[in-house]
């Protein structure tokens, strides 16, 4: 089964592109707010540098300080596509930002001629879990002990559902 495309949210103008390496302090300021253990700013810029297909979604109307209202990465391969990251801004959460962003990284996937996309996702994010599995992701695997608790402590952790796309 392969994604369903999803309309763009009608409340709000939005603009989707590629990741600027001037966006990055915003990301990771979104990033740090919605997360325990969070990518660092450093983790942004290496995506980019390293060539993965980062790509931001600003919100035309709104104050410079939040038009940047969600991102994702995700890294091309061989002959599959893994979304490292993908996130909305708390205060933009739950009006379908969220489903714009996992499409353009499922269309970017294609283009890259991915035969699958993959990603992990802890099983306590229940929303991101039925997100996914709306758009067709399966269950693919377990990674134990793969998401720290939080960024103080390293020891304590949660496993990761493996979820795959067939494109």
């Amino acid at each position: 089964m392969s994604a369903q495309p999803i309309d763009r949210p009608a409340d709000r103008a939005t603009q989707l592109a590629p990741m600027r390496l001037d966006d990055v302090a915003a990301v990771a300021e979104i990033e740090r707010t919605i997360y325990s253990a969070p990518w660092s700013q450093g983790n942004f810029s290496d995506s980019l540098n390293a060539g993965y297909s980062a790509w931001v979604l600003r919100i035309a109307d709104a104050p410079a300080a939040m038009s940047v209202a969600g991102y994702f990465v995700l890294m091309p391969a061989v002959d599959e596509a893994h979304l490292l990251n993908i996130s909305v801004a708390r205060g933009w959460q739950r009006r379908g930002l969220g489903l714009v962003l996992l499409h353009k990284a499922i269309e970017l996937a294609r283009e890259y001629c991915a035969r699958a996309i993959i990603l992990e996702v802890r099983p306590s994010n229940l929303r991101a879990l039925s997100i996914y599995r709306r758009f067709g992701f399966r269950d693919h695997g377990l990674r134990k002990r793969y998401y720290p608790v939080s960024a103080d402590d390293q020891t304590t952790r949660e496993d990761a559902l493996v979820m795959r796309l067939a494109l």
